[in-house]
């Protein structure tokens, strides 16, 4: 067993490591600077993933709503994996692809940010939603776990957690996605 959590911690490294060096500092800044900007003009960021993705969506809306590390307005981000009701009917009149497109369609405005999460970067459903956001004038902040996506092709600003397992690119994810919400709290918490 300890080798086996060795070889784990050794290659959550060498992952953080080979993210550090693709510029994953510059993606950072970028994906809060557009983050801020929106904010600061009245827009909404929206999440949306599948799976443990869709999980990671929630976790950023409440960091957002809430509070991540200090007190400050509550900021406004929506998580589109969270009602049951509207995933449900989209999903059963339209299909799964347009359970988040569909959403995106009925709120997003110009200026607005959709934060797109999808490990393998080609999640239809995810770029189904990416490109109806652009068509509104959405930015597009995506995160993924394989270069040269579909995704990657959309977004504005694309942090690529390069790995062979989903978990993986998930927990790099949640490092630079808790960055970001630190970043976007500092700024709010001046005003």
């Amino acid at each position: 067993m300890k080798q086996k959590i060795s070889e784990k911690f050794q290659a959550h490294k060498k992952m953080l490591a080979d993210f550090e060096r693709a510029s994953g500092y510059e993606k950072i800044e970028a994906s809060a600077k557009l983050i801020i900007d929106s904010i600061k003009n009245g827009g909404t960021v929206y999440i949306c993933g599948n799976g443990g993705s869709a999980a990671d969506a929630q976790h950023i809306a409440c960091e957002l709503v809430g509070r991540f590390l200090r007190e400050r307005k509550a900021l406004p981000a929506i998580a589109l994996t969270t009602d049951s009701s509207i995933l449900t009917a989209i999903g059963n009149d339209y299909g799964y692809d347009d359970v988040f497109a569909r959403q995106v369609e009925a709120l997003a405005r110009p200026g607005d940010v959709l934060w797109a999460i999808s490990t393998s970067g080609n999640s239809v459903n995810v770029v189904k939603t990416a490109e109806r956001a652009k068509k509104i004038g959405a930015k597009i902040v995506a995160f993924v776990g394989k270069s040269n996506s579909e995704l990657e092709k959309i977004a504005d600003v694309c942090l690529c957690a390069e790995a062979k397992e989903s978990y993986a690119s998930q927990e790099v994810h949640q490092i630079a996605y808790h960055i970001i919400c630190d970043l976007v709290e500092e700024n709010f918490a001046k005003d």
